[in-house]
């Protein structure tokens, strides 16, 4: 008996150690979305650690991961090469990523704490966005670089990485690290460092992360390795993250679309300018998600200025940084992004199409915006206000005779009923709160619709 249970040990092993207890994802049938290898729905909710490899110890990311995972996030995006001078200065541990900033000299006592990152987030439930390296590696720019790559030695560095974890279901790759494609050889590199991960790697899916402003599918738009478009709407109240995902599902061939890095909470806005503008709050950072879901993302990626970089009192603030990474964790908008996964999840969210047809009167393309999405059958509408404008809705356009109204609170999690309504004629629903920071969303159900809302209320 205990020869049996030996053996059963050892042939699970492997796939505890490798992140094998979660599914893999890929591309829904109609390409919109994400689904895990069972076609179940993946709602996309990552986190910005940018510098979780390159400066945290192994507690200190047990602790990120434990918080992050509570609040509902099921993937984190790291960098292998990070931006803050991640070549020369070393790890928590004293280590650096290559040997002699050689790509194809990979130093294995740095990529143990990349190893030990992918298997514990894989225990937590928990995917990693990974990207190989931060772009001023290949287009030095403003960042500290040093440009070590060329497309030869980039596509070694994508096989080796590929090599050490294809066996890792939660893994996504994600390539390019915030810079333009300015230059042929940029491109090369990109698309050599793809095809180095995709040789030895069919499973795992692959995006890129863009410059600000800008979406993947603008660099890479007819690649083969180009899974998913990834867009970065930037650090500015003045985004419409929308636009993005509309101009997204307007291309052939239709990709998934993911906000990967929008306004960061706790980050001046729009910090470039030489005006002061401000800081960036978790009201910004509802309003970037809400607008990016209900036009049809198939995920969303919170970031908090504090957190990317694991700022502490003793490190050199980068963009302002105000407060220590631990302590930012608990700021707003993390757990309020997780309240937005909650109640999507709760409804058929893969099944909605951006409508604004749904919307009467007014609307203008500004902090106020509302946004409506509908499924097809029209038996369910969101709308969403971001500072609380009524929001008027032609209920003649939904498949019911008559409606339940509600409005969800995206601060709290929490749901009210408004009532019962007849769809013949439009109705006005006016949140009972106005302002910055009274964002509400608007649920319409079929009066016979089976979704259930008591864990939702007071």
């Amino acid at each position: 008996m205990k020869g049996i249970l030996l053996l059963i040990i050892t042939l699970l092993l492997p796939f505890l150690s490798n992140g094998q207890g979660l599914p893999s994802l890929k591309l829904s049938d109609n390409r919109r979305y994400l689904v895990t290898a069972d076609n179940r729905p993946f709602f996309w909710l990552g986190d910005t650690a940018w510098e979780l490899i390159h400066r945290l110890d192994k507690g200190q990311i047990d602790l990120y991961l434990k918080d992050r995972s509570d609040k509902g996030f099921n993937l984190i995006q790291t960098v292998v090469l990070a931006e803050l001078d991640g070549l020369n200065t070393p790890n928590a541990y004293g280590d650096k990523p290559l040997i002699d900033n050689n790509p194809e000299k990979l130093n294995e006592a740095y990529f143990a704490l990349v190893d030990y990152l992918v298997e514990k987030a894989g225990t937590m439930g928990m995917y990693i966005g990974l990207l190989p390296t931060w772009g001023d590696k290949f287009n030095k720019k403003w960042g500290t670089g040093p440009e070590i790559f060329t497309p030869e030695n980039a596509k070694k560095f994508g096989e080796l990485l590929a090599k050490r974890y294809k066996d890792h279901t939660n893994i996504i790759w994600i390539m390019g690290g915030d810079r333009a494609m300015e230059e042929e050889r940029h491109y090369r590199i990109v698309r050599s460092m793809a095809e180095g991960i995709r040789s030895l790697d069919q499973q795992h899916l692959i995006t890129f992360h863009p410059v600000g402003g800008r979406k993947a599918t603008d660099f890479f738009g007819k690649e083969s390795w180009l899974d998913m478009d990834m867009f970065q709407s930037g650090h500015s109240r003045m985004a419409k993250d929308y636009q993005f995902v509309l101009a997204s599902r307007a291309l052939d061939p239709l990709r998934p679309v993911i906000n990967g890095e929008a306004r960061y909470e706790n980050i001046p806005d729009r910090f470039w300018d030489d005006e002061h503008h401000g800081w960036l709050d978790a009201a910004d950072v509802r309003i970037a998600g809400y607008w990016s879901m209900l036009a049809g993302a198939a995920g969303y990626t919170y970031g908090c200025n504090d957190v990317w970089q694991m700022y502490e009192t003793s490190r050199d603030p980068v963009i302002n940084a105000r407060t220590g990474w631990q302590a930012a964790l608990s700021l707003p908008g993390a757990s309020q992004m997780g309240y937005m996964k909650k109640i999507f999840e709760a409804l058929p969210w893969q099944q909605l199409e951006m409508d604004q047809g749904l919307i009467i009167g007014e609307n203008p393309e500004n902090e106020s915006h509302i946004v409506a999405a509908r499924t097809k059958t029209s038996d369910l509408v969101l709308a969403y206000t971001p500072i609380g404008s009524p929001i008027n809705i032609d209920l003649t356009k939904m498949n019911a005779p008559s409606i339940k109204a509600w409005w969800y609170n995206p601060r709290n999690g929490k749901i009210a009923a408004i009532g019962d309504f007849e769809t013949n004629a439009p109705h006005k629903f006016t949140p009972w709160a106005y302002g910055w920071g009274s964002d509400f969303l608007l649920l319409l159900t079929a009066s016979e619709s089976k979704v259930d809302f008591t864990h939702f209320m007071e």
